[in-house]
């Protein structure tokens, strides 16, 4: 197949869209498919298992974004199928005008994301669905027009299926195919006593201030930050706040491998988040067996599960996280079978299997 992949972010930006956009893209190029990348950057992208075409973030939006609609519809007409992870009003746009067939993954309801971002809106996810308002309304009848040009819409959790059947597509459009776990071998290096991680991007969705707050309270404890976004510098300046000059390390940017790494020489990783689809990280974080602290929010709750390979807590509650923090600091025990039951805990989610069945539904959508 000629398959055109919009992901909207591409390495060096961080965050699981970013990592399954080139993930993929490198799975299909080995099953022999010919591929193609449109998606845009602040600088020059740090992957490259295909063609990647880049649209620069320095231009205005309106200017970008119809730029992006115009590569998209050039490089369609030449594809098979377009698979779309973000900018679906420019994928919908430019497969309209090539006359081709659409596949489109969704993380998050795009519409919610944007109205949160710009302060429209402070509700929760699902209260989002019924709200009033003229530009809230106006930006959920938006992404329903675009996403209704999608033969297929996959979303990673039963959480998000949910959602999005309630958009007014297609209810039998709306399929589950899981993230991927990495495939990675569990880590066999002794986790660094009183270290948890986190790794992703520094946005308010995150609220990782949550966990800053919460490792504080725990005595001895060290949080590394793996990522970058808008919050960092916030989120640096909390820190100190919290007393925890030398226990808390901001790494930045890291590549895949190194991100592994850090997780797997956790004694669990922190998701503190005050809203969630199915998180690339505690996914990757399970995969090389290492627990995840995660508020109980969205699809989380379909991939960690309390007690069994994880703790899960309310969201918001810094007592409630440094709670469970502590649990794992005073059990040895406990962090051991927790650790123990994660790689298994997410076998389902292979790469193979995974990529192989999006695979599958492109063929599907571009008749092959």
């Amino acid at each position: 197949m000629r398959i055109l992949l919009l992901p909207g972010i591409w390495p060096p930006d961080v965050g699981g869209p970013a990592t399954h956009g080139p993930d993929f893209a490198r799975f299909l190029v080995g099953r022999g498919h010919q591929v193609r990348v449109v998606t845009m950057a602040d600088d020059d992208v740090t992957d490259r298992p295909c063609a990647v075409e880049t649209v620069s973030r320095r231009n205005p939006f309106p200017i970008r974004y119809s730029v992006l609609a115009a590569r998209a519809a050039q490089f369609a007409r030449q594809s098979d199928v377009v698979y779309v992870s973000a900018t679906y009003a420019a994928a919908a746009a430019a497969t309209v005008a090539a006359r081709r067939p659409l596949v489109a993954k969704l993380v998050s309801d795009p519409a919610y994301e944007r109205a949160y971002r710009y302060g429209l809106f402070r509700g929760t996810l699902e209260e989002f669905q019924s709200a009033g308002g003229a530009a809230v309304v106006g930006l959920r009848r938006a992404r329903t027009l675009a996403l209704s040009r999608a033969r297929t819409i996959v979303v990673p959790s039963e959480y998000l299926a949910r959602i999005a059947r309630g958009f007014g597509v297609d209810p039998a459009r709306v399929l589950v195919v899981p993230n991927p776990a990495p495939d990675v071998p569990p880590s066999r290096q002794e986790p660094r006593p009183g270290t948890f991680v986190y790794a992703g991007r520094l946005t308010r969705q995150k609220a990782l201030g949550i966990a800053i707050d919460a490792v504080a309270l725990v005595p001895g404890a060290r949080l590394v930050v793996v990522g970058d976004g808008p919050e960092r510098a916030m989120l640096e300046n909390r820190a100190l706040r919290a007393g925890l000059e030398g226990r808390i390390a901001f790494l930045g940017a890291q590549p895949r491998e190194r991100v592994l790494e850090e997780l797997g020489s956790a004694w669990a990783s922190v998701l503190s988040s005050d809203w969630e689809n199915l998180p690339h990280a505690a996914v990757e974080s399970l995969a090389v067996g290492t627990p995840v602290v995660a508020t109980s929010v969205g699809g989380v709750p379909e991939v960690v599960h309390d007690g069994a390979n994880g703790l899960l807590v309310a969201p918001g509650s810094v007592d409630a996280f440094a709670e469970a923090l502590q649990r794992l600091a005073d059990d040895p025990a406990l962090r051991a079978r927790l650790a123990a039951a994660a790689p298994p805990s997410v076998a389902a989610f292979s790469r193979d299997r995974v990529y192989g069945e999006l695979e599958r539904l492109l063929g599907e959508a571009g008749g092959t």
